[in-house]
C-alpha cells in the first residue's frame, strides 16, 4: 500500500479538487490519503471532513503541534502503507511522477526515490525567478557540502519506505526544513536511492506558505545538524 501524506493549511480554494484528482488518477493503486491540517483558520477542516466521511481511502487528522516537522512525524505514525510519499496540497508536483515513484520503489530494493526539478529531462513552470535562483544556489551548495549527486533537496515531493523513515527519526526540524532533513539523513546514512526527473508547476490558487526570510535560519540549523551527524558517523566507522 502507498500512503500519501498531504499537509494542509488554509487551502479551502483547492483541497477538494486536489483530493478528487488524486483519487481519480490513482484509482488503480492501493493507497490512503493522510490529510493533516496544520491549524487552518479558514474552511479547510470542514471541507476535508465532508470528503473524509464519504471515502474510506482518506484519513484526516489535526496536527498536535504547529509546524511541518511534527506534522510529517504524525503522518508517518498514522500511515499503514509500506511506502510513504509526501505531496503538497496544491499538486504543484505531477501525479504522473507519483506513479513513476511508486512503480520504481515497489519494484526495487531502493529505500527512497528522489525527484529532481533540475535535471535535463525535468520541467519547471512559472517558478518565481528570485526563488528559483536562490533555490538553485542553495541546492548546489548543499550538493557540494555533502559530496552528493543529488541537486533538489528542498522539494517535499519524494517517496520513501516507511521502515526507512522510521529509522531516520527523531526529527529536529519544525517547518519546511523537514524536507531538507529527510534526504540529507538518507544520503548521509548510505541508504539506497534513485533520482528521477520530475515536473513542477507553480500553484494557481491560494498562497504559498514558504517564506524565505522567515525560514533561512531554520534551514541553516538543519544543514549544520545533518553535517555534524555525517561527520560523527564517519568517525564511528573509522
Amino acid at each position: 500500500m502507498l500512503s500519501i501524506i498531504i499537509p494542509v493549511k488554509n487551502e479551502e480554494e483547492l483541497i477538494k479538487n486536489s483530493i478528487d484528482q488524486l483519487l481519480n488518477e490513482m484509482e488503480k493503486i492501493e493507497l490512503e490519503l493522510i490529510v493533516i491540517d496544520d491549524f487552518s483558520n479558514d474552511h479547510t477542516n470542514n471541507i476535508v471532513e465532508e470528503i473524509y466521511k464519504k471515502n474510506d481511502k482518506i484519513k484526516f487528522f489535526r496536527n498536535k503541534q504547529k509546524g511541518l516537522g511534527p506534522l510529517i512525524d504524525l503522518g508517518i505514525d498514522k500511515s499503514n502503507g509500506e511506502y510513504i510519499c509526501i505531496m503538497m496540497s496544491d499538486l504543484s508536483d505531477d501525479i504522473q511522477d507519483l506513479k513513476s515513484y511508486y512503480k520504481k520503489i515497489s519494484n526495487s530494493e531502493f529505500d527512497a526515490v528522489l525527484g529532481s526539478r533540475f535535471m535535463g529531462e525535468s520541467n519547471v513552470f512559472d517558478y518565481p525567478v528570485v526563488k528559483l535562483i536562490l533555490n538553485r544556489i542553495f541546492n548546489y551548495f548543499v550538493k557540494i557540502l555533502f559530496l552528493s549527486n543529488y541537486n533538489d533537496f528542498t522539494n517535499a515531493f519524494k517517496i520513501y519506505k516507511k521502515s526507512t523513515l522510521i529509522k531516520l527519526k527523531p526529527f529536529v526540524s519544525e517547518s519546511f526544513n523537514i524536507f531538507l532533513e529527510l534526504p540529507l539523513k538518507l544520503i548521509s546514512r548510505d541508504y539506497k536511492y534513485e533520482i528521477i526527473p520530475i515536473k513542477w508547476t507553480n500553484r494557481k490558487k491560494g498562497k504559498s506558505k514558504f517564506k524565505i526570510k522567515e525560514l533561512g535560519a531554520k534551514y541553516i540549523f538543519t544543514l549544520i545538524y545533518c553535517l555534524s551527524e555525517k561527520i560523527l558517523l564517519k568517525k564511528q566507522i573509522k
